[in-house]
């Protein structure tokens, strides 16, 4: 890992926390979704493969990669991930819906900034990602409401009259008055899938309030419990399954994906999957019409690597060493997490959320973890808007390998085990 530290001290600010998950030799960094060096190298031969096919094809033609590109990108990159999104979903997807971004985060920030009333609601789970957070917030003039969540999805009927009590009229060029985020799909940080009865809840909640679902489907292809089957129904799906692409189809659900988690965050390209209404408001964006497609180069070396096969073997390698880590890290907390503790398994994504007695503060428990096992991980309040969650703490398994996640994972079950007797012993 010395040499991990020289190349962190010579290219980055080692002082950056997204960094610290690769000084192991110091602490176990339990919390950081990141993924591994060992397998983001499997693309440098597969870019490196892409890249050169892609350059002979620019240079046969007008070299357009290079060009500013459609605002809601090409026509190839569309068609060539609607074909790479309908194989892995195993549900059809349009090129028509789709728009290309930078990212899952760009694509929630053109979704606020673009469809959303800049006076307007947004209502988030009651824990949610931590960084969309962030992201939201930044729109000073919206209101953040939390919403309670269960085990299968959002308590629609708490949902639904946070609706009706915020509700107002959007002014002229908006869309939507309010939207509510979350992440139906492996969700961050619980790691649950919304039951089919809670997503079609939803769909009739959207539909008859005109608000916005916003999904973070970042995680949808990592699915690890049979990797044959299809994964759990995205749920732009239901928002459609009814009506088909009728005249006149509304929709109130975007899917808004990347490749950070399933090719690489470096190469910051995603897309958004849309109703009609939304593609057109994206299309007449400001931002997109200017600047022309999000990432329009890499793109374009991306439809490559998917039309090779290339894409897809390499989101094959990620879901069979997230499957084993994830085996790893729930196997060792079976056998050695405190009774008084409990975790969801989750059957895909990065994380596992761990809900430890209610007298019990994580962010102090880490604290201790830290100073006294060296594992760190990330408490359950960083997720909350207000603050809750304070008996949560969430671990991530994608990042280090299983044997690394078995020693780790087992000196946080001994931190907890330790911790929980302190507790119980001061008066």
């Amino acid at each position: 890992m010395e040499s991990v530290r020289r190349e962190l001290n010579q290219n980055y600010n080692v002082d950056d926390p997204i960094l610290d998950v690769y000084k192991t030799e110091d602490m176990a960094i339990m919390g950081v979704g990141l993924p591994p060096p060992e397998l983001l190298k499997e693309n440098c031969a597969l870019f490196d493969r892409a890249t050169r096919i892609r350059m002979k094809y620019e240079l046969k033609n007008s070299a357009f990669l290079f060009q500013y590109g459609p605002a809601v990108g090409t026509t190839e990159f569309r068609e060539t991930l609607a074909s790479f999104l309908t194989e892995g979903y195993r549900s059809e997807v349009n090129k028509s819906d789709l728009v290309q971004t930078s990212g899952a985060t760009n694509g929630l920030h053109l979704i606020l900034s673009t469809l959303v009333d800049l006076a307007g609601v947004i209502f988030v789970d009651e824990y949610t990602y931590m960084i969309a957070l962030e992201t939201i917030a930044q729109f000073n003039t919206m209101k953040i409401v939390p919403v309670p969540l269960e085990q299968d999805g959002p308590n629609v009927t708490a949902l639904r009259a946070l609706v009706d009590q915020h509700r107002f009229e959007a002014r002229k060029g908006k869309l939507f008055w309010g939207v509510y985020y979350t992440v139906p799909t492996f969700h961050n940080p619980t790691g649950i899938v919304f039951s089919e009865e809670k997503c079609q809840q939803l769909i009739k909640l959207a539909r008859e309030t005109d608000i916005l679902i916003a999904c973070d489907d970042v995680y949808n292809l990592l699915h690890y419990d049979d990797p044959a089957a299809a994964p759990p129904k995205r749920l732009f799906a239901y928002d459609i399954v009814d009506l088909g692409r009728l005249d006149g189809w509304r929709g109130n659900v975007i899917s808004n994906g990347t490749f950070s988690k399933i090719l690489s965050p470096g190469i910051r390209l995603g897309w958004m999957e849309c109703p009609p209404r939304c593609v057109e408001a994206f299309r007449a964006s400001g931002v997109l019409m200017s600047g022309g497609a999000a990432n329009n180069y890499t793109g374009g070396i991306v439809s490559t690597l998917i039309q090779m096969g290339l894409a897809q073997r390499q989101l094959k390698c990620y879901s069979a060493n997230y499957s084993a880590r994830l085996q790893a890290m729930a196997d060792t907390l079976d056998q050695h997490l405190p009774r008084e503790c409990s975790f969801h398994r989750p059957t895909g994504g990065y994380f596992v959320w761990i809900r430890f007695p209610p007298h019990i503060d994580c962010a102090e428990f880490n604290r201790y973890s830290m100073e006294k096992y060296s594992v760190s991980a990330i408490p359950g309040t960083r997720f909350s808007v207000s603050g809750e969650a304070r008996n949560y703490i969430r671990l991530t398994f994608a990042f280090h390998e299983p044997a690394y996640l078995r020693r780790s994972v087992r000196a946080f079950c001994e931190a907890a085990q330790d911790y929980l007797a302190i507790a119980a012993s001061t008066p």
